[in-house]
């Protein structure tokens, strides 16, 4: 045990917490001058639409991601439908997606009319290839793969899966900016990949989305759809294919490309404050980080994951959670439920496929926690303090059996 407040009560039951009420997390999204200047230049300028800023944010991520093309729009919902409709998916196609992901990843696929087919995940929390393999029909049209929490996962093995049989994989690469997968960046690993900049995630406008892709056709297509259906070089007026308006504003552009320029570091100190954790909990009998891969050459952590084996650790997961809350360590419980669960899945039980997902489940009812990426932006004695937190609350487990709180 890391110190003697590993044997002090739980704050729980009126000990004292191991961090004290002022000792403050990171919050979200951090900003400053640059970005307050930027945005003030594109307001001054009277250039708020989709131009030059837009276009210097695709160029930047496209570099920072290793792909030929980038092409944003307003969210990454609408890069996931964006793409579908881009590579022809429709009614009567299938699309394989996990069922542990944030709602897009499948309703996407309703969306485009077709039906999201759900494969169980291992204990990366990401798809189990083999998994996928089974779940594979004369009707699958396309593989989607979400880098959850941003653990990229086993892109070897899926790409060996799709390539025999002909089938395209969109990387759901919403939580993995900046991740890479034997020196490729997360996104291009298949034919191409979804990105978010939602309010929570590692860079943000508050809103938006991205495309990328080394696959000229499919980046011109999807360009078109985003920009209501106009062909890239084409007059204003003169519209070729179904499309919608999801551009992104100057705004977000300018904000888009302030936030990169801190990715770089910020990845960084999250891999390292995490190596911190990943090195001490999986020590702690019961306590399982998500599983590592060698074939991950930088890891972006959208999410710190975690899971509990109640038996092996001696207490529920909520049990746990409700005494790390006490103790000043914000982690939570994750998905309530697996997306087939969900009432727009279970209300018509015909629009989808697969399930049930054991592994998905045991994640949802038994075992999952994570925090935000925000917390992995603290100092080496902020982890300290999560590690001295988990020792406290196994050592005091037997306190905890029987509290329903």
């Amino acid at each position: 045990m890391s110190d003697s407040s590993s044997t002090q009560s739980l704050a729980l039951f009126g000990g004292v917490p191991v961090r004290s009420a002022d000792r403050q997390w990171p919050t979200w999204p951090i900003f400053d001058d640059t970005e307050r200047t930027a945005l003030l230049e594109v307001l001054e300028s009277g250039k708020w639409f989709y131009g030059e800023r837009v276009a210097q944010f695709e160029r930047e991520y496209a570099e920072f991601q290793g792909a030929t093309h980038c092409v944003t729009c307003n969210s990454g919902t609408a890069a996931a439908e964006v793409v579908l409709q881009a590579l022809g998916i429709g009614p009567g196609d299938e699309v394989i997606v996990p069922p542990y992901t944030f709602v897009a990843t499948a309703s996407s696929v309703l969306r485009v009319g077709a039906k999201p087919v759900f494969a169980d995940v291992d204990d990366t929390w990401c798809l189990d290839p083999e998994k996928v393999a089974e779940a594979i029909t004369p009707r699958t049209k396309a593989i989607m793969p979400v880098h959850f929490g941003g653990r990229i996962c086993d892109m070897d093995r899926m790409n060996d899966i799709a390539a025999e049989h002909g089938i395209p994989i969109v990387e759901d690469a919403c939580h993995a900016w900046g991740g890479r997968w034997v020196g490729k960046g997360a996104g291009t690993l298949g034919l191409c990949g979804i990105f978010s900049f939602q309010v929570s995630k590692n860079i943000t406008a508050g809103e938006g989305g991205a495309i990328v892709t080394d696959n000229a056709e499919l980046a011109d297509m999807c360009r078109s759809i985003t920009n209501c259906g106009r062909a890239v070089g084409a007059p204003w007026y003169h519209h070729v294919n179904v499309g919608t308006n999801a551009r992104l504003t100057e705004f977000q552009g300018a904000l888009l490309s302030c936030q990169i320029r801190r990715m770089g570091e910020q990845t960084l100190t999250r891999e390292r404050n995490a190596a911190i954790l990943n090195n001490a909990l999986e020590k702690i009998a019961g306590l399982i980080p998500q599983r590592k891969s060698n074939r991950i050459t930088r890891r972006a952590y959208h999410l710190y994951c975690l899971r509990i084996d109640a038996d092996e650790f001696g207490c529920s997961r909520e049990q746990f959670v409700a005494a790390a809350n006490a103790e000043g360590w914000p982690v939570g419980a994750g998905y309530p439920l697996p997306l087939y669960a969900q009432p727009v899945f279970t209300n018509h039980p015909g629009r989808h496929g697969g399930g049930p997902c054991p592994m998905v489940e045991n994640l949802c009812y038994r075992s999952a926690m994570w925090f935000g990426h925000e917390k992995l932006l603290a100092t080496e004695e902020d982890m300290r303090d999560i590690i001295r937190i988990a020792e406290k609350i196994k050592s005091n487990v037997d306190t905890l059996r029987g509290w329903q709180g």
